[in-house]
């Protein structure tokens, strides 16, 4: 009887079937034991030993294995043929040798898919556990531990608020920051275009676009504003335009590669929308075994890999099918092979593909779940259109001259489908910066020397856009392009930023929250080395050079940890102050508003004498005024909200923004932001006189809070507040706007010996005349509205019928 480990009940279930009554098949759950959670778990001191820890799931595991091993003349370990499978089964050994119940032989096997050949196969060839493997998984894992034990108490003491730091997820985070300050600091400049429509024979209609003029080419900025585009449209006008030239050629392209991990992850996003945490769960499913009709069948096979290789079997199934079900003109005269661009990629492994590729998704619609079948659908189409022909293009390009002079050319391109080849099965998703800029179509036939017709000459405006947000799946791009991480790793990478509350996904974006932003900024004002993407990129590197044997797991840990020590000991004498120091010169641009001159201006709007700093406190950060507790303005960042007394609940970093001073008092006049909307502020001074000296009894209790009140409103300050109307843009509205919004409600005159007032209330502008309001259209119309405006309106909605289809005015009671 022989005894054989895998990690998970599904998979062994699937196994089971394919064995005979010789085997038992049993799961460990996965890790049967971990690092120890807490200090000392990793000994730099000790070669860098480890502290393991069993849980409570592990106990049993090894209690069930080690009984149903007195019954068992072999032990075959059969985890995932990865580095976490290695040490799945490296623990296995360790705990049951230390135990001193291993007294059988035990061996390792490998498989890439779950199919009774493949199993025949990985029995037929067991082989030793490689502690290369294994040494590289503990390398990673004492790099990790050491990072996040060491650097997250000390974001804890000199940051606080802060959650975490990670080797690896602190660099992904960064990479979010980075994207999010290069759109804030993105500059939009202007660019112009002259386009037309010109009619070939048989009136067919086609675009073009002017790319020389006067015999220079235009390059994208060549037209930088209105006045130069129209000039340029204006003259070619009047000219008559020919085919000058005409290029014809037929463009190949080939298909994508079979999924890798990472693939999987960027492309079930695009397409499926699925995280990359649910696309690797769904994958587990399909590559363990689901039921199909009653019976467990794995579908694809295993799904943490890097490789791009296919088996021999594998491309002689699926060219097979490509020959039955689409025919000889699918079919390329040779397999297809591809080259990975995953740096130190582990070849052994295959890629990601149906274990059988005759099982078309039509055949399991219906009977397994939805999002299993999505996603298995998705891999079949992919692997089985990597090994087609190519898909052929016609693409055309006419370039469209003056009569006159020939030196103005417009261009036309065109592109049409001359043979469809693996896009009958299968096109590849593209990210929002990939996108090409403009979509070509066909374009009419076209002969050198064709005259023209033109219906139309345009000057069109441009912006340059800044580049896009990150998505789940232009990020993993990313960290695969940068060398940081594993593919395997990704999933786990973002959704810890998630739940730290370093970043949230907007609309399918993530956008870095104002924790995430600050950590960043401390790591790379005290941790720099370590966010660096090459020094991340080459630490991966190293730890891969573990695995191949090419390279030492205690000289990578060793250098690693002499100089990360002496970077942790440079932050000791580092103060909050010292922190908060550093984070308002690299975050300026992002806490404090603008002088308007490439700075940042610091200077309080409340008392306009303390200097605006960010505050660290454990319930969130916020912008507070040095000359507190006199000033007590704050701007709570996590709300981006401010007010001169609390945080308020939403807000625009914006704001407050300085308008002007009244010139009949001098008092200022800012646009604000408070819970309700926008609104204008002008501070009045009180000028009142000291209240005499006499002696009273210190007040108690809430009368304490209300003889503060009433001291500070006699040294100083109070204010006076109007609504900014929706309808109304806060970016217009100069000084007499603001004034004029102040002095609502405004009296226009007297009828019949009652005061008629205009104003602007909840519902919009009105008129109020004997405590009945009349709403008004919009706010331009109360600007400039005279009685006599005002008593017409009040008529009309007088006469207005009950019963009509006419809005009745509003009226309210005062």
């Amino acid at each position: 009887m022989r005894l054989l480990i895998v990690e998970s009940p599904a998979k062994a279930k699937t196994i089971n079937k394919y064995l005979g009554k010789d085997y038992i098949v049993a799961a460990s759950y996965g890790h049967i034991r971990d690092l120890r959670a807490k200090n000392g778990s990793v000994k730099p001191d000790e070669e860098f030993s480890m502290v393991w820890e069993m849980s409570d799931r592990g106990e049993k595991c090894l209690r069930d294995i080690s009984r149903q091993l007195k019954s068992c003349d072999e032990l075959l370990l059969a985890t995932d043929p990865d580095r976490e499978g290695e040490a799945i089964s490296w623990h296995l050994k360790e705990v049951l040798d230390a135990s001193q119940k291993l007294k059988i032989p035990f061996r390792r096997i490998v498989f890439h898919e779950i199919t009774k050949s493949a199993l025949t196969e990985a029995l037929a060839h067991p082989r030793d556990i490689d502690e290369n493997l294994v040494d590289s998984y503990l390398a990673r894992r004492a790099l990790d531990y050491l990072v996040g034990f060491t650097l997250s108490p000390i974001l804890w003491r000199k940051l606080p608020g802060s959650k975490s730091a990670g080797r690896v997820q602190s660099v992904a985070l960064r990479i979010v920051v980075d994207r999010e300050s290069e759109i804030e600091q993105f500059k939009t400049q202007e660019f112009w275009t002259v386009e037309g429509q010109f009619e070939a024979k048989g009136r067919k209609s086609f675009g073009a676009k002017l790319t020389h003029f006067q015999g220079k080419k235009l390059d994208k900025f060549a037209i930088a504003n209105e006045q130069s585009a129209i000039s340029i449209r204006d003259i070619l006008d009047s000219q008559n335009f020919v085919v000058a030239s005409v290029e014809k050629k037929i463009v190949k392209r080939n298909p994508a590669p079979p999924f890798i991990t990472s693939t999987l992850q960027q492309e079930a996003s695009r397409k499926l929308g699925f995280s990359a945490k649910k696309t690797m769960q769904l994958a587990q499913n399909l590559y363990e075994g689901v039921d199909v009709d009653g019976e467990t069948q794995a579908l694809i096979t295993y799904m943490r890999t890097d490789s791009t290789n296919v088996s021999k079997d594998a491309l002689d199934r699926v060219r097979s099918l490509i020959m039955d079900k689409y025919g000889q003109d699918f079919l390329p005269s040779q397999p297809r092979f591809y080259k990975t661009k995953v740096k130190n990629a582990q070849e052994a492994h295959e890629a990601i593909r149906p274990v059988d590729a005759g099982l078309t998704p039509e055949q399991l619609k219906g009977k397994i779940n939805s999002d299993l079948f999505r996603l298995y659908d998705l891999v079949w189409k992919r692997s089985t259109a990597s090994q087609m022909s190519s898909a052929e293009y016609n693409q055309v390009q006419a370039d469209i001259s003056d009569t006159e002079t020939a030196k103005n050319i417009f261009r036309a391109t065109g592109s049409t489908i001359h043979f469809e080849g693996f896009l009958k099965v299968y096109v590849e998703g593209r990210d929002e910066a990939d996108q090409p800029e403009e979509a070509e179509g066909m374009l009419p036939p076209l002969s050198e020397g064709d005259v023209l017709g033109k219906n139309q000459l345009n000057a069109l405006q441009h912006f340059t856009a800044p580049p896009p947000r990150f998505s789940e799946a232009s990020l993993v791009k990313k960290l695969e392009e940068l060398g940081i991480g594993r593919p395997s790793t990704y999933a786990t990478i973002l959704q810890v930023l998630r739940d730290r509350g370093y970043v949230k996904l907007e609309n399918k974006f993530f956008v870095p929250e104002v924790r995430g932003r600050l950590v960043t900024s401390f790591l790379m004002n005290f941790f720099s080395k370590y966010l660096e993407y090459d020094f991340t990129a080459r630490l991966e590197q190293l730890l891969d050079d573990i695995s191949n044997g090419s390279n030492k797991k205690t000289a990578v840990l060793g250098d690693f940890w002499m100089n990360f020590c002496s970077c942790v000991n440079d932050t000791k004498s580092v103060t909050i102050s010292d922190v908060i120091d550093r984070l308002n010169a690299s975050l300026g641009a992002f806490l404090f508003p603008s002088d308007g001159q490439g700075g940042v201006d610091r200077l309080c709007p409340d008392c306009r004498k303390g200097e605006l700093s960010l505050k660290l406190g454990k319930y969130g950060s916020f912008i507070g005024c040095s000359a507190y507790p006199e000033c007590g303005y704050i701007k709570n960042l996590d709300a981006q909200s401010e007010s001169s007394a609390k945080p308020l609940t939403s807000s625009m970093s914006e704001y407050p923004k300085f308008i002007g001073v009244d010139p009949n008092d001098q008092d200022k006049i800012t646009i604000r932001s408070g819970p309700y909307g926008l609104y204008i502020q002008k501070d009045l001074t009180v000028q009142t006189p000291p209240p005499p000296a006499v002696a009273a009894e210190k007040p108690r209790g809430k009368s304490t809070a209300k003889a503060a009140k009433a001291g500070k409103a006699a040294a100083g300050t109070a204010f006076r507040r109007a609504s900014i109307p929706k309808s109304m843009d806060p970016e217009k509205i100069d000084l007499d706007t603001a004034l004029w919004l102040l002095s609502l409600p405004k009296m226009l005159g007297n009828h019949d010996g009652d005061e008629v007032k205009v104003g602007i209330g909840r519902f919009g502008p009105y008129i109020l005349f004997r405590k009945k309001y009349v709403s008004i259209k919009n706010v331009d119309d109360i600007m400039s509205i005279t009685l006599a405006d005002a008593l017409g309106i009040m008529a009309k909605a007088e006469q207005r019928p009950a019963g009509g289809t006419g809005r009745r005015p509003r009226y309210k009671k005062t």
